[in-house]
């Protein structure tokens, strides 16, 4: 018997829901996070216990078409959270309880780290998701035992940071997720507050957008927009002023992680099921 075909529309874009997609190894973690690079290849994030097998892969690699070409980092990240792709092509994975980002090539490499390893508070202190400017600088949500954002030069030289816990303005309870738009505003998913905090470059803040419950994931979408998965489950597409364009349920439980492709499907990790789930957009 065929299986069902779904479908769902965010803003003015009809999506058909693959799921599960690509060849995604079980057994070996959940997919916690998936990137993509301007090639169309998939990161996926896999997300295990650090005292598991090192030989299991981090982060496994699959080609556009889904097929698994590659997997490495199991010897080097103890408990991956998110992971982002550099536009110049290096990984950048955040290796939550050993307090680090780890920067890979894209073949597996280690090619350096922020943050010193296994010292919490120097600076991290259980970091969640690392983003990049549209002037090179990186920033890092410091979010389980912290409440910080931290912003680094593109060489990784600390340029201060900016928060504290709290539900004001510009202070955070659990920043879980981190993109810049095109224009350089900073958002931050602030996840137990229900909110998405905008912020300057130098994080001075301008806005909160409210809307979706316990946001989990935030990613740039078309004309200066965002994406935001939440806990309802639900995916969001935000204009550049926080509007609310459209909404779809395309998971079963919450998608953890997020990435738009450069072929402008959506790709979401599932934890509960544990699997990805890609939305295709179709013609009308």
């Amino acid at each position: 018997m065929a299986r069902h075909q779904l479908f769902v529309r965010l803003g003015q874009t009809r999506y058909r829901i693959e799921r599960p997609w690509g060849e995604v190894p079980k057994g070996c973690g959940v997919p916690s996070d998936v990137a993509c690079d301007a090639e169309g290849r998939v990161y996926v994030q896999l997300r295990q216990d650090p005292m598991a097998d090192p030989e299991n892969p981090a982060v496994v690699v699959l080609a556009p078409d889904g097929r698994r070409i590659d997997a490495w980092g199991g010897a080097e990240v103890a408990d991956g959270h998110m992971l982002s792709v550099h536009p110049d092509g290096r990984v950048f994975v955040v290796d939550r309880d050993a307090q680090e980002i780890i920067v890979f090539s894209r073949d597996g490499k280690r090619l350096g780290g922020i943050g010193r390893r296994h010292y919490p508070g120097e600076p991290f202190n259980a970091p969640c998701d690392v983003a990049f400017g549209p002037d090179g600088s990186i920033y890092v949500a410091d979010g389980y035992a912290a409440s910080v954002v931290h912003r680094f030069s593109a060489e990784g030289t600390p340029m201060g940071n900016w928060g504290r816990e709290g539900t004001g303005p510009g202070e955070f309870s659990t920043p879980h997720s981190v993109w810049v738009l095109p224009d350089g505003r900073v958002t931050v998913a602030d996840r137990e507050n229900n909110r998405v905090q905008v912020f300057t470059a130098d994080g001075s803040w301008l806005d909160d957008w409210y809307g979706n419950h316990k946001p989990m994931s935030v990613h740039g979408a078309p004309a200066g927009g965002l994406y935001v998965t939440d806990q309802v489950p639900q995916l969001s597409l935000l204009g550049p002023d926080g509007t609310i364009l459209g909404r779809c349920r395309p998971v079963l439980n919450g998608a953890h992680g997020m990435w738009c492709g450069p072929d402008a499907c959506i790709y979401l990790s599932e934890q509960n099921p544990s699997r990805l789930t890609r939305l295709v957009p179709v013609a009308e």
